[in-house]
């Protein structure tokens, strides 16, 4: 959760010298935000008009008020810092009929999950409770953290992994059986799943191609630590920098009938960092999926996969040369170049701590690394704030994929702030911040707080500019989980966020302009019908762009399962080029403008 920089970092930030440098850098970002927005109209496709959002939760029955994790007494000085996680959104076809629904989570011990079943007319309905995946907050068993969908047996219909800080749950979907009624069984006793991970993020993939989908988790706290019955208070991060006390990366092979193997050591010798993001796709292009993970104190990691048999972090990919706060993946061609790249969200907070937003351009084919244009590429990209989730998708439909980020810590008083105690607090030495005993009360103080969400247009891939207040985006929550999706089957990318003890808000697309869309909904070969992990390659005009199925993204989220593309004004037919999961590839083939395609797996 990125709570300081490290040790170095504060003391030259509070060094004299340094905060005059720092100084002049913030200036220069801001002129050079200024000088893209003085010029953003005269870029084709570019004005701001372009974009618009209504939030519309409340008339589309989206009606979700988050609740955080209560923890043990002996963090009750730290709690609204501590328990600063938990909101949580994901999006899946759960009823198999062709539209969205929507998954959220509470972390509350006793407090109910929401499963809102798209009702086809504009409107949702939260159905978890009858279908059976709303009671998992229990005493024992841990707060709900986030949720990844798939179809993991092949029935055709998604079923659910819902981790948490504590014993994670797994839910086979009933419906291919039934009666039309969404019911939902617990499937994890005999999955081999029911562990205690104190887990933010996973996501799905199938690592050795033999169709069945796997799994990648991580913890953040350690995982011998029960946040709500501690046996020692010293359990916090024992490094600003690159703390190693965090939780384990694991990985989980699928045998099938939702039985899964723990298969961790094909992961290599991993270092227990602090992880809150990952997303899977075949980042170098070699037709097995690779594995990419964002960390808190330490740098962003990347596990390129060994044809199915391992994977191999690779050290010098480019993601070592800073450690910052790393708390979600999101995957996008930004430059459509036909390469996946990432963008990492860190912490920004002008006089105390700059690390900026990480945007890496993949560039494994020419040099095997990923190249951090974050401060390159303009001020707002780079300086959102305490940045949380974020995903790519193209809001405007001009052919270029924009950014949604959700930013803010703790809001609280308006008057008084977090930021000089915890300052102090990052001066100390490793014994004094790893005990949380240590660390000043927050009481009601603000921690980066009242930060809006940023709407970053992409202009053309050579700079971003936030057009949240002229697109309607003005909300003051503290953000955490971001999905981007259809909800309304209109052909427009609609964003839904999650928010930290606030209440879920649904933004609906309603910008108007001539720019055109079409959109491939892949129906794969059982047992992945999902898809997860496909990859599509739009060919438009002279342009490329290449997306990702999204098994599971940004920060304890996951998109839309269709894949979506703005094709602007370009004139001509459009095709696209298929990798499936199996490595089954088809190119060439023809789609339409205006519609939803459906492409099956040969």
């Amino acid at each position: 959760m990125g709570v300081a920089q490290p040790i170095a970092a504060w003391k030259r930030v509070l060094a004299s010298a340094t905060f005059v440098g720092l100084l002049g850098y913030v200036w220069s970002q801001r002129d050079h935000a200024l000088a893209v927005e003085s010029s953003a109209d005269t870029l084709p496709g570019s004005s701001a008009a372009g974009i618009a959002f209504e939030e519309v939760s409340a008339s589309a029955g989206l009606v979700f008020q988050h609740t955080a994790p209560r923890l043990d007494e002996k963090l009750a000085h730290l709690m609204p810092e501590v328990a600063s996680v938990g909101a949580a959104v994901s999006v899946t076809d759960a009823d198999g009929d062709g539209w969205v629904d929507v998954y959220a989570t509470n972390s509350a011990i006793g407090s109910d999950n929401a499963l809102f079943r798209n009702l086809r007319d504009g409107r949702f309905e939260n159905v978890a409770r009858a279908a059976g995946i709303a009671d998992v907050n229990r005493a024992g068993d841990g707060a709900s953290m986030g949720s990844v969908w798939a179809d993991l047996d092949g029935d055709g219909d998604e079923d659910a992994y819902v981790y948490k800080w504590g014993y994670a749950q797994l839910f086979r979907n009933e419906l291919a059986g039934g009666d039309g009624a969404l019911r939902f069984s617990d499937a994890t006793a005999a999955s081999g799943l029911r562990r205690w991970i104190n887990a933010n993020t996973a996501c799905w993939l199938d690592y050795d191609r033999d169709g069945f989908l796997d799994l990648f988790t991580a913890g953040y706290f350690a995982d011998d630590v029960n946040l709500y019955e501690l046996e020692t208070t010293r359990i916090r991060q024992n490094s600003f920098e690159f703390a190693t006390n965090g939780g384990k990366k694991r990985l989980f092979r699928n045998d099938g009938e939702l039985r899964f193997e723990e298969k961790t050591e094909l992961l290599g010798p991993t270092v227990t960092r602090w992880t809150l993001g990952s997303a899977a796709a075949d980042f170098d292009a070699d037709g097995w999926i690779d594995l990419y993970v964002a960390n808190d104190y330490g740098p962003e990691e990347f596990f390129a996969n060994d044809g199915g048999k391992r994977f191999h972090e690779q050290l010098d990919a480019g993601l070592k040369e800073s450690s910052k706060s790393g708390m979600c993946v999101a995957v996008g061609d930004f430059q459509n170049d036909g390469a996946l790249d990432t963008y990492v969200t860190n912490i920004s907070k002008h006089g105390y701590l700059f690390q900026g937003n990480n945007l890496r351009r993949n560039d494994l084919a020419r040099n095997g690394k990923f190249e951090n244009l974050g401060d390159v590429q303009g001020g707002q990209l780079a300086d959102c704030g305490w940045a949380w989730g974020a995903q790519f998708g193209d809001f405007d439909r001009d052919g270029w994929t924009d950014l949604f980020v959700a930013n803010g810590f703790i809001s609280a008083s308006r008057e008084r702030d977090y930021w000089y105690q915890m300052g102090k607090v990052a001066m100390g030495s490793g014994d004094i911040f790893q005990d949380a005993r240590a660390w000043p009360p927050i009481e009601d103080r603000s921690l980066s707080g009242y930060e809006c969400s940023s709407v970053l247009r992409n202009l053309r891939g050579q700079s971003w500019l936030d057009v949240a207040a002229k697109a309607g985006v003005t909300d003051l929550y503290d953000g955490r989980g971001v999905a981007v999706a259809d909800l309304w089957n209109r052909g427009a990318l609609d964003v839904l966020v999650a928010n930290q003890v606030g209440p879920l808000l649904a933004y609906k697309n309603v910008g108007e302009n001539a720019n055109g869309w079409t959109g491939v909904r892949l129906a794969g070969r059982a047992p992945n019908t999902s898809a997860i992990g496909a990859h599509v390659t739009l060919r438009f005009g002279k342009r490329v762009q290449r997306k990702v199925v999204d098994g599971g993204s940004g920060f304890s989220s996951q998109n839309d399962r269709r894949v979506y593309f703005g094709v602007g004004t370009e004139p001509g037919a459009l095709s696209i080029d298929v990798v499936w999961p199996s490595g089954v590839a088809q190119s060439g083939l023809s789609i339409e403008r205006g519609q939803w395609n459906e492409v099956r797996e040969p």
